[in-house]
């Protein structure tokens, strides 16, 4: 694990130098401010429409871009030097972009009312909202094609300062939508707030303009779609099934338990994801690129239990100050009418620990390339979720929501530790190095 202290020294607080510590920050922070807005001016059941549209949004948002995020910055990445392979990677993304983003357009416009009643149900009319999403979705989809060349030309600063100057613009705007137009004004913020990344397009194509003009519809190839198929299909089975499993659970908790439970485990869910943000920075910045080097059992077991033995501690001991702390933190984040949340931290925790144990393991499938082990465990993680949560919804009613979420990683954690079992407990030969 010396490799590990040494990156963070030499790299991570690098980046953090850089701006990334600021950015990360900052993406709490105004959480956190549009939370307590939420809370104050539209209460647990606004927090639960909200949920509801931010989910939806942000499974449209990755079948707009396809998937393609992550396989556009490692191609641009290898071909940044090579310009005819650059000049297909660009126009055949930038083609498949537009066009896919375009159509779900015009079929998220025109089928408005459809989705409104599935998102929100036929007891609140928000048809404009989804109207809204559907005229500004190519504007996303442009701002992520434009983000992925500049990360694949590693203008991580760039990238840092102008994500910094859009959320300061997205929170100022989205306080004073929700001060001014409460519920209305929260999910108008949801929708206009990445059309306000279009600065990063700007920048982007400024800095850029020469791969402008190397963008052309005559060097769409679909070698370069066969390529980026297997992350394509990845992201959009872990992207858009989650979401749209959170969905249904929340939608089924607003039936059987009503919109105020739903919005107390939307709260919940959002205080999770601030503390794991942070966890999650470090592994993507660490563990993907460490295990992409590591070729034998012996190397990926002692990176494994190395990571346990020092990140993991402090994790943990992170997530028992936040359980003790549970109750100031609502007052902090939320408001005295949000205080049935505070009993539904225990089984999120204890959830989440098993995620992140996952995890760790997990990020061997992408380092790897192990397509097929990784989209068979998602799937049955969000059917697991659903069918869990449903379940322990009918037994226990709010509760089962989370229980149904510790249940699924629990479980998921476990299949992860048996299909590496041999590399993580095996009998190994010190005197030979076994490959993975």
């Amino acid at each position: 694990m010396k490799k590990l202290f040494q990156y963070i020294n030499n790299e991570v607080l690098v980046k953090a130098a850089n701006l990334n510590l600021a950015n990360l920050s900052l993406r709490i922070i105004a959480g956190i401010l549009v939370s307590k807005f939420i809370a104050i001016y539209i209460g647990p059941q606004g927090m639960a429409l909200i949920g509801n549209l931010r989910n939806f949004m942000s499974a449209l948002q990755s079948l707009s871009i396809s998937g393609l995020y992550k396989g556009v910055v490692r191609l641009i990445s290898q071909f940044k030097e090579d310009a005819v392979q650059l000049t297909k990677t660009l126009s055949t993304v930038f083609y498949f972009g537009f066009f896919s983003s375009v159509l779900l357009s015009f079929l998220c416009y025109y089928n408005a009312e459809f989705i409104n009643d599935l998102i929100f149900s036929a007891n609140y009319r928000y048809t404009y909202i989804i109207k809204t999403l559907a005229v500004v979705l190519p504007f996303y989809a442009l701002n992520m094609f434009a983000f992925s060349i500049m990360n694949g030309f590693s203008k991580h600063k760039y990238l840092l300062i102008i994500n910094i100057l859009g959320q300061i613009l997205g929170l100022l705007v989205a306080l004073l939508l929700i001060y001014q137009e409460n519920i209305d004004g929260a999910l108008q913020a949801i929708v206009i707030t990445p059309a306000l990344n279009l600065l990063i397009t700007i920048v982007g194509i400024a800095f850029r303009r020469s791969l402008v003009s190397s963008i052309k519809i005559t060097q769409v190839s679909f070698s370069i779609i066969n390529k980026l198929c297997p992350y394509m299909i990845m992201a959009l089975v872990s992207t858009i099934a989650l979401p749209i499993v959170m969905i249904i659970i929340r939608n089924y908790l607003i039936d059987e338990v009503g919109i105020k439970a739903a919005g107390y485990w939307t709260a919940m869910t959002r205080v999770s994801d601030y503390y794991l943000m942070f966890f999650n920075s470090l592994m993507a910045l660490y563990i993907l690129p460490r295990f992409s080097e590591i070729n034998s059992k012996q190397a990926f077991r002692k990176e494994v239990f190395g990571f346990y033995k020092t990140i993991i501690p402090s994790f943990l001991m992170i997530l028992l100050l936040i359980y003790l702390s549970r109750s100031v933190l609502i007052n902090l984040l939320f408001t005295e009418d949000f205080r049935p949340v505070e009993d539904l931290f225990g089984f999120q925790i204890l959830g989440d620990i098993a995620r992140v144990l996952s995890m760790v393991i997990a990020y061997q499938f992408l380092a790897k390339k192990m397509f097929t082990h990784f989209l068979i465990l998602e799937i049955f993680l969000f059917i697991m979720m659903y069918f869990s949560s449903i379940y322990l919804i009918d037994e226990f009613g709010l509760q089962g929501a989370v229980m149904g979420h510790c249940l699924s990683y629990f479980m998921y954690f476990g299949i992860i530790i048996l299909l590496f079992n041999s590399s993580l407990f095996g009998l190994l030969d010190e005197d030979k190095t076994e490959e993975l």
